[in-house]
């Protein structure tokens, strides 16, 4: 983890400030009142926590990041224990020359200096707050550096997103730019209806659905009508029905995630075909998923197995990034129908 490798401060120095502030407290108030005298309570902690303190950061910022981190934890122990024995004489000199000659007074006889359990019991104490104190930072630390990957994933997945959205974009506009070229050959009178209808579709992608994540499912329907009456104007004899079976008014799905579909409809049935047929249908599956199908009937003599294009490529990657695998596409011919069908859940909290 990037953050505890180099062990930033990045914790707001308020944060420390409290939390000793409220662990001294506690200490303050327990011994003081166990043994009755809050004096005494509040010069010992005073000295304890001055050497505690130093001792943690040091761990933390010197001792783990040169030793701990490196697997070089015989070095750890080593410089630990010196630590240990550094804070041992501090402590013990402060006691002695400060609150009292007797180095242990909560001990049940008097101790002097370098007695083994006197030493145990500091160094047990010390590494007792060591453990503690370390363990919330880490710990903090671990849950900051998680929110910030889970940031950068969400902000990687939205680039990716928009980087695909971009590409489909322009593909469509593309297509229809060499449909409205070819009438334009021919002096077609059909020119002033493409435009106008190509002028909606740009709208729809430029502005309605700009930095959005879903749109009504209503808006893409109109949307998937007028690109169907420019392909329409292009085709001499073409017949696409949309049927609704269930009430969209309410859903919304991700923007431009079924044009593809059609688009694919239009590019390998329309090929050779004297009488294009396309149906569509949408409806909602036990109020949980929502069901798009698109038949076309196609020339056999076509090629079906004809390398995806941009659009259907780029619609299929959109989706494993919205659904992950949450969502079903399949496709399949039947006698001379080619059939795509989509489905994805409603309300999708991914």
């Amino acid at each position: 983890m990037k953050a505890i490798n180099k062990m930033k401060f990045d914790i707001k120095l308020q944060n420390h400030l409290w939390f000793w502030g409220l662990y001294f407290l506690l200490n303050f108030l327990r011994w003081g009142a166990y043994f009755n005298d809050y004096p005494y309570s509040f010069k010992s902690n005073l000295i304890e926590f001055s050497l505690h303190i130093p001792l943690v950061y040091f761990n933390l910022f010197v001792l783990v990041p040169h030793y701990v981190l490196k697997s070089k934890y015989t070095k750890y122990t080593f410089s630990l224990i010196a630590s240990l024995f550094v804070i041992y004489l501090v402590k013990t000199a402060l006691t002695y020359y400060i609150i009292s000659q007797n180095i242990w007074p909560e001990a049940n006889r008097e101790y002097k200096p370098f007695e083994i359990n006197h030493i145990v019991a500091v160094c047990i104490g010390e590494l007792y707050v060591v453990a503690m104190a370390s363990s919330v930072y880490l710990t903090l630390t671990w849950l900051r550096e998680r929110e910030r990957n889970r940031s950068l994933r969400e902000n990687q997945f939205k680039i990716k997103l928009k980087y695909l959205e971009n590409q489909i974009q322009p593909h469509f506009f593309f297509n229809t730019l060499n449909n409205l070229y070819a009438l334009s050959l021919e002096s077609s009178d059909k020119v002033p209806d493409v435009i106008i209808k190509l002028s909606k579709l740009m709208e729809y992608v430029l502005y309605d659905i700009k930095g959005t994540k879903s749109v009504k499912l209503i808006q893409e329907i109109d949307y998937i009508h007028n690109y169907v009456e420019i392909e329409k104007l292009r085709f001499d004899n073409v017949e696409v029905s949309i049927n609704l079976e269930s009430n969209i008014d309410e859903i919304e799905v991700p923007p431009l995630i079924f044009i593809s579909l059609i688009e694919n409809a239009f590019k390998h049935g329309g090929l050779n075909n004297p009488n294009l047929k396309i149906k569509v249908n949408c409806k909602i599956i036990d109020n949980k998923t929502l069901d798009f199908e698109v038949i076309n009937n196609f020339v056999h003599s076509q090629n079906l197995k004809t390398k995806k294009g941009i659009g259907l490529t780029n619609t299929l990657k959109r989706l494993k990034l919205i659904y992950k695998n949450n969502y079903n596409l399949e496709h399949k011919t039947k006698f001379n129908y080619y059939i795509i069908r989509l489905q994805i859940p409603i309300n999708n909290e991914d």
